[in-house]
Order: structure tokens, then C-alpha cells, then sequence
């Protein structure tokens, strides 16, 4: 089997092997990977003509290939204002808040399943959206487990919050007594490793709904619960290891990670693969197995933004198939653009922490949000109580 046809096929078992191992599923975060080829090929998607003004884009960050913005305007004539959010949270504030000013926004599929309930997206015009065409329609069934008939959002990028490590780092603070774990959320979530990692550093994601699914999953418990004694118990576990957590942060941490400031970490699968690649290091690698969160990130257009054609103009140049291969080989997550696999390198393409085996998938449980007002209530007060130790 060659490498294109293993990648079609990991991401065509995605739909069927998710829905019956988890019953459902979501997307998370780089911007200046190490220089890579696949930039030089990187194209611009016909945009409809006459368009005039700018694009006002909200996306995570570190999360855009190097040259895509640039290269857009270049094409299109339209000047794209990008700012940048850290957490889905600061998404969401914006987006309940209403009068964003964005014309594309870059939510998670969890979080975003919620705001298209709430009115808060338009309803997308896909005729407007020609590269449509090059989505996985095994992902786009996963997706329509938050967005039914795929109505309002379309795939930037998937992955998975997980354990990642240094590893040369990490096996000198274990010492030769204590090998690794064979579940890497030991690593993170059980007193015997984490205290010996806080001398070379412990990082952590600052948000509860990457942090608390994840450790409601170490527990055994379902990730998005809705038993309030789950939280509780989350809780009692994650006071042990909070005098042994450097750091909670976002995709900034990448440079971090790179640099070697950190030897463990909570964090989202890409943001791991770029500093690996940064760094030029095997060292630095994200671990498999026991658990992870699968999540997608998805691009929506706001209900009252004002430059609607610019914002399909946008959305349709991210589906252009060597765009789609540039958001994988610069960033390493998976793209949802089938069209784009060809295009991916072969080194990115093989790795089984982008493209992930069924096996894996297996593992994972999705990341969606509870069902109950009193349980979202939980995941936000349990983290925050985690995190300031009070």
C-alpha cells in the first residue's frame, strides 16, 4: 500500500471507527514552523471577481501557514486583518458578545455546536465555496455530529489533545529506576512521574475543556460527563500533581517547547510536532496510546459579519488541495482536505501522531462539551480550582 493510498485510507475509517469507539467527535493551534518546501508550491484558489475591501480573520495561534495571508492579498486585492485567540473560551466570549467585527472565525467544533444553536453563524451558501468538493465525506460525518447537514462550518484542521515529551529530558529526571510509563497521562496526572518532572518542567494547556476531558478520560470516567462526583473526583486527583505544573499557556509555548524549557507536556498534537520540527530534534515527540481527545477546528462566518463574499473568498483559498498540504506539512495536524493528500510530504503523511491508525482512534474519546449547564458549570470550576490551588 503506498503512502497516498494510506492516507486516504486512515482518514475515510475516521467517520466509522469514532462513531462507534466514542460516538462522536470535535478539533486545537502554529504560524513559523522550520522553513519547508511545501511553501513554494502553495497557490492562491480563483476568487470571484470584483471583490474590494478587506477580510477580517480570527484564528488560534501559531496557526496559519507562513505565507498564506500574504499570498492571498496578492491575489485577491484584499487586505486581510488577522488577530489571533489563545483559548476556545476567548472565542466564545467574543462570539456570544455579539458585533465581533470578524467575517471568519476559527472555532472548535465542540464549542462551535453550541454557538450554532444560539444563532450566532450563517448558514453557508456552498455554491460560493467551489473547493468544497475536496473534503474527506468521512470527516464531514463527523463534523455533522455538531453541524447537522454540515450546514455552517468547514474543517481547518483535526488532531488530538495529548502527552508529549522531551524525551532525553524526561528519562534523566525519571532516572534508570523508573522507565516510562506505559500510559503517557501518567506522565502528567500521577505523583510518582510528575514529581520528579517538575524539575525540568511541567507544561499544561490553560483551558478546562482541554483539561478536564482529559483527565475524566485518565479516571476512566466519560470525557464530557455529566455526574457532577466525576468533577469531584478529577479534582482530588489533580491537587496532587499542582505543585509539579510549570506552566499553563497556548500555542505561544511552542518556542518553549523547541528551546527544551519543558520536558512534559499537556498539549495539543501539532503544536508538539512543530516545535519537534523547530528544533530539529527527535527528542521532542507526542506520545500515543491510553487516551487523547480528538478534536476539529472549523472555520464559520459570524451572522452579522459585513464582508460576506470576502469571507467565502477565504474560506474557499484554505480548501485549495496545496494550501489544504501546506496546513499539515507547516503545521502537523491532519488536514480534512482529501483533495490535498497527494501534496503532503512524506514524512508528515507517515506520521502516525497526524494520521492516526485505527488502533488509536479507538483510544480516543471525542472532545465535546457536557450536556448540562450544571456540568459545564463543573469543568469550569474544577479547573479553576486546579489551577490557582484554592
Amino acid at each position: 500500500m503506498n503512502t497516498t493510498t494510506i492516507r486516504h485510507f486512515g482518514l475515510s475509517l475516521f467517520a466509522g471507527l469514532v462513531m462507534a469507539a466514542c460516538g462522536g467527535s470535535d478539533p486545537k493551534p502554529a504560524d513559523k514552523p522550520a522553513a519547508s518546501e511545501p511553501a513554494k508550491t502553495e497557490t492562491v484558489a480563483a476568487a470571484p471577481a470584483k471583490l474590494t475591501g478587506a477580510v477580517n480573520v480570527y484564528n488560534w495561534v501559531e496557526y496559519i501557514p507562513e505565507n498564506m495571508k500574504a499570498n492571498f492579498e496578492k491575489a485577491t486585492g484584499l487586505k486581510v486583518n488577522y488577530d489571533t485567540f489563545d483559548t476556545d473560551e476567548t472565542l466564545n466570549a467574543k462570539i456570544i458578545a455579539g458585533n465581533s467585527g470578524y467575517d471568519v472565525v476559527v472555532p472548535g467544533a465542540a464549542w462551535a455546536e453550541q454557538q450554532i444553536k444560539q444563532g450566532k453563524y450563517l448558514k453557508l451558501d456552498k455554491s460560493k465555496i467551489p473547493n468544497y468538493k475536496n473534503l474527506d465525506p468521512a470527516l464531514m460525518a463527523q463534523v455533522a455530529k455538531m453541524d447537522p447537514n454540515n450546514d455552517y462550518l468547514v474543517p481547518w484542521a483535526w488532531g488530538f489533545t495529548g502527552v508529549g515529551i522531551n524525551e532525553e529530558k524526561v528519562k534523566k529526571a525519571l532516572g534508570k529506576d523508573t522507565p516510562l510509563p506505559e500510559n503517557p497521562f501518567d506522565l502528567v496526572f500521577k505523583p510518582e512521574y510528575a514529581d520528579k518532572l517538575k524539575s525540568c518542567g511541567i507544561f499544561m494547556l490553560d483551558s478546562p475543556t482541554e483539561v478536564m476531558p482529559a483527565a475524566l478520560q485518565y479516571l476512566g470516567k466519560d470525557a464530557s460527563s455529566t455526574t457532577l462526583s466525576d468533577y469531584d473526583a478529577a479534582l482530588e486527583m489533580l491537587k496532587k500533581i499542582r505543585p509539579d505544573v510549570r506552566k499553563f499557556g497556548d500555542s505561544s509555548v511552542i518556542n518553549e517547547v523547541a528551546d527544551g524549557n519543558f520536558c512534559a507536556f499537556l498539549a495539543w498534537s501539532g503544536d508538539i510536532n512543530t516545535a519537534a520540527k523547530r528544533a530539529g530534534s527527535n527528542n521532542i515527540k507526542m506520545l500515543l496510546g491510553h487516551g487523547g481527545i480528538v478534536f476539529f477546528d472549523t472555520m464559520a462566518i459570524p451572522a452579522d459579519a459585513k464582508n460576506i463574499d470576502n469571507a467565502y473568498a477565504w474560506i474557499n483559498n484554505s480548501l485549495d488541495p496545496k494550501i489544504g498540504s501546506v496546513i499539515t506539512n507547516e503545521l502537523g495536524y491532519a488536514t480534512a482536505n482529501k483533495a490535498a493528500l497527494e501534496f503532503v510530504d512524506k514524512d508528515m503523511a507517515d506520521n502516525k501522531t497526524i494520521f492516526l491508525t485505527p488502533e488509536i482512534l479507538a483510544q480516543m474519546a471525542p472532545r465535546r462539551l457536557p450536556g448540562t449547564q450544571e456540568a459545564a458549570k463543573a469543568v469550569n470550576d474544577t479547573f479553576r480550582k486546579f489551577k490557582t490551588g484554592k
